[in-house]
């Protein structure tokens, strides 16, 4: 049975990134140290971000591969000849791919380089 739960408080802070002469942004640095503002240095990994993507790579770059070129499964799969539930589980990690399907998905999906995809 689903029962309510509290929301948590959300944080009030935002952040800002400026594009100018260094003049500009060492005169908003001073402004903002004025006025209390913080100057956020903290840098995210990837792996941070996106939880599974370093089990994944490959994986995640075939779905982004093929989410880019606007694609379903199906789709590809008629392209390649690759069956849909191969390249699924080729998405999900599930499955290793060999030389010869990341050439053809390479094509395919126009990537340079098929070796994204071992």
């Amino acid at each position: 049975m689903l029962e309510r739960t509290k929301k948590p408080p959300t944080d009030k802070k935002a952040e800002a990134r400026f594009i100018g002469s260094q003049d500009e942004i060492k005169l908003l640095r001073s402004y903002a140290k004025e006025i209390g503002v913080l100057e956020a240095n903290e840098y995210v990994t990837i792996e941070e971000a996106f939880p599974g993507y370093a089990e994944n790579a490959q994986g995640m770059a075939l779905k982004g591969a093929r989410h880019r070129e606007g694609m379903t499964q199906r789709q590809l799969a008629e392209l390649t000849g690759i069956p849909q539930r191969h390249i699924s589980e080729l998405e999900s990690g599930k499955r290793q791919m060999g030389r010869e399907w990341a050439r053809k998905l390479a094509e395919a999906l126009n990537v340079s380089d098929y070796r994204v995809f071992l």
